[in-house]
């Protein structure tokens, strides 16, 4: 229906003057004072009360329900015409969620010639706010950070929310903006005031302003650890280190090997170098001297983890170091446009950087004449993860901590090369290596040359991972995800290896065209159509299994082609150590087999609540390999990075009991043999180079100072691992 207002100010039930719109904003329809220079078009809304009523905080907005169906909608039009907009560059909203809770808005603005640009707005319970709506797409990814500061804000007080836009309108030909919600389970009530434009970007700018200080912490938050002077940093630390001393002390007591091996455990072989064994049904990792080993690690121990791009965005930093400054010495520069999803749509991704966690290094424990002492920085860290009950340094961690012999670690294989590589479309690391192309091959032997140069005799080491995080597959549940690499290879041209021995295995086995169209259920007038870039096959369907089934050995010749590749490399260079699998995050049933054949351990990136969530363990356990879960971590919003990670709790209080679940999981798991955290050190609020990622779910702060409590729940979780597992294997027997 469209029900047209009239022009008469319509009566107030109160005498409290609104909050007037800020300066540079202009009203363009007001609910409680209308005039019929615009229609109110109601989908499955409804304005129930003909007056405006009063908030709690003396303001006066008018009520507007959306009824429990898929979509309902409320649209605002010009009465004739459509509005020019070219000059602004914000659409404003002033608005309240009635309800005691959280509501999502959906707002979208539409151009007559069809373009939209839509935006999600996350309005929290409480009083009335200003919702800025970009009228270019925007994001939090644009100003350089995977998760924007939380909303809403203080401007010009007035609670204000910046919402994300995405897509694009003729900004001269706005012909409609509406408010949507999606699937309301029930009715849910909302107060509207105004709506209207604003221009420039001055409001858009203040929500990422001064966000950040000079020790890189978020300005606008509170919380029990937050870094108010440098002496505060010096004293936090003394405090540490008197910690650190008795949880050491503890740790001498305990029953371990020098590797972290549980001595009362059992005792098997000793080979001199870590290996696997299957126990009375229980896989293990063995340290060189014989002893059950759980690896309990850490990714990510190094001391570059603090830097983030500056240059074009220091207005967002309270106080950064002048060029003249000490510290200035840790300014660098860089480039991280290197055309991956990952760094797609991010802004503010190359220049000038500023290495923040560095810069608190040297606050704190001061430098020497050649620099930050990065020898007490290894030995602090490795002290921090044997007092937490830590026995492995996990990957992309600083190669300084492998020359103590204190804690075993972990080492990565990246193959880089000029070789074919082939998109499953979840290419956020890039494109799937090409195993048939030779080129890959003489990449990998070079990389594993390389890797195992300085390592192959070493007994810290545990052992290798073949790369991490491969597409795999696609993005979804649907046919084409699952077999994107078969429908990604079928696509290119001949010229691609994996291309020609696709079209190989079909030959091999249909001889010709009339044999694979009858197979796949089409019409191919000659084979030579399957050679050409865009082919695309059919759906795998019951009437033609024989198209699953080709899609299937496919993917697992490819798979086989990649892990032999590398486990011989391997074999070759470094028969000593273990080659830990392929650290999966997305992955088909092939290329998991298929690592099972050729890897020693099993390797997953589960962001889940327990390991035995994010795969079917069943089925991993008739491979009849072990499993070490390489990547999880429980995050939170409270502690000053606006990224919660890939498994969210709501304070950081509750990060600890989260990881004690998980362990407890993992170590009562007979497959798992290890479990990794990720990572060492908080991600910058203001997003790492890499992609902008800015998470709070380190052991540590940008600041250098451990979340105590968390560390607390850690160190008893480890502690218990160590018990659990002795308890579990006390009744075997030892055996050679």
């Amino acid at each position: 229906m469209i029900c047209r207002l009239l022009p008469a100010v319509l009566a107030m039930t109160c005498a409290m003057p609104l909050l007037a719109a800020t300066a540079d904003q202009q009203t363009l329809f007001n609910f409680v004072r209308p005039t019929d220079t615009v229609q109110v078009v109601t989908d499955d809304t409804s304005l129930p009360q003909v007056n405006g009523e009063q908030t709690a905080d003396g303001e006066v907005l008018r009520r507007v329900v959306f009824n429990a169906v898929p979509a309902p909608r409320l649209t605002l039009k010009p009465k004739s015409g459509n509005w020019d907009w070219s000059a602004e560059s914000a659409l404003t909203m002033r608005v309240q969620s009635a309800q005691d809770w959280a509501q999502t808005l959906y707002v979208t603005v539409q151009s007559s010639d069809g373009k939209t640009l839509t935006s999600r707005v996350d309005m929290p319970a409480g009083p009335a706010q200003t919702v800025v709506v970009p009228l270019v797409a925007n994001s939090a990814s644009s100003q350089g950070m995977r998760v924007g500061p939380p909303m809403p804000w203080s401007y010009q007080g007035q609670r204000t929310l910046l919402a994300s836009s995405a897509g694009a309108v003729t900004l001269g030909q706005v012909a409609s903006v509406s408010v949507a919600m999606d699937k309301p389970a029930a009715a849910q009530n909302v107060l509207i005031e105004r709506f209207g434009t604003v221009e420039g970007d001055a409001l858009q700018k203040a929500a990422y302003a001064e966000l950040f200080d000079g020790y890189g912490q978020y300005t606008r938050g509170h919380w029990p650890e937050k870094i108010a002077s440098d002496a505060q940093l010096k004293s936090a630390a003394t405090k540490e280190q008197q910690q650190l001393k008795g949880w050491l002390m503890e740790r001498n007591k305990w029953p371990m090997d020098r590797y972290g091996g549980l001595t009362k455990a059992g005792s098997f072989n000793a080979t001199g170098f870590f290996h696997t064994r299957k126990q009375d049904g229980r896989w293990l990792l063995v340290t060189p001297d014989g002893h059950p080993f759980f690896s309990l690690g850490v990714n990510t121990v190094a001391p570059d983890g603090g830097k983030t791009y500056v240059q074009d965005r220091e207005w967002m930093f309270t106080d950064l170091p002048t060029s003249a400054a000490p510290l200035a010495r840790y300014y660098g520069s860089g480039d991280s446009r290197t055309g991956t999803g990952a760094s797609q749509g991010v802004g503010y991704n190359s220049g000038r950087w500023f290495d923040f966690y560095a810069a608190n290094l040297e606050r704190t424990y001061g430098r020497t004449p050649e620099g930050l002492d990065s020898k007490r920085w290894e030995r602090h860290s490795l002290d921090r993860l044997q007092g937490w009950g830590f026995n492995t340094v996990g990957n992309w961690s600083d190669p300084g901590l492998e020359n103590h012999a204190r804690v075993p670690y972990t080492l990565p294989l990246s193959i880089v090369g000029d070789y074919a590589s082939i998109s499953t479309g979840m290419d956020w690391w890039g494109r799937l290596p090409d195993p048939f192309d030779p080129r890959f091959a003489m990449a990998a032997e070079r990389a594993v040359a390389i890797a195992t140069r300085d390592h192959r005799d070493d007994p810290w080491l545990i052992g290798y991972f073949a790369d991490n995080e491969l597409a795999w597959t696609g993005a979804g549940n649907d046919p084409k995800a699952r077999y994107a690499l078969a429908y990604g290879t079928l696509r290119l041209t001949t010229d691609v290896p994996a291309k020609r021995a696709f079209l190989k295995q079909l030959r091999d086995k249909y001889r010709n065209q009339q044999g694979l169209s009858q197979a796949w259920g089409i019409d191919l007038p000659a084979w030579e159509l399957m050679e050409d870039p865009g082919f695309e096959p059919p759906l795998p369907n019951p009437e033609h299994p024989q198209i699953e089934e080709d899609f299937k050995h496919f993917q697992r010749t490819f798979a086989d082609a990649y892990f032999k590749i590398i486990a011989d490399s391997l074999k070759w260079h470094d028969p000593n150590h273990l080659l830990l699998g392929g650290r999966f995050a997305a992955s088909t049933p092939e290329a998991v087999a298929s690592c099972a054949q050729y890897c020693d351990v099993l390797s997953f990136n589960f962001y889940t609540p327990k390991p035995q969530d994010g795969y079917d363990f069943a089925a991993l356990k008739a491979l009849d390999k072990p499993v070490m879960i390489t990547e999880f971590h429980f995050g939170s919003t409270d502690r000053g990075p606006f990224w919660g990670g890939l498994m969210q709790v709501p304070r950081d209080e509750d990060r600890g009991g989260a990881y004690a679940g998980f362990i407890k999981a993992a170590v009562d798991d007979p497959v798992i043999v290890g479990a990794h955290w990720f990572q060492y050190l908080d991600e910058p609020a203001s997003g790492r180079l890499l992609d902008g990622e800015n998470g709070h779910f380190g052991l540590v702060g940008i600041t250098d100072v451990p979340w105590a409590g968390f560390i607390g729940a850690v160190r008893k979780a480890n502690l218990d691992m160590q018990t659990n597992l002795t308890r579990q294997l006390q009744p075997a027997k030892s055996k050679p």
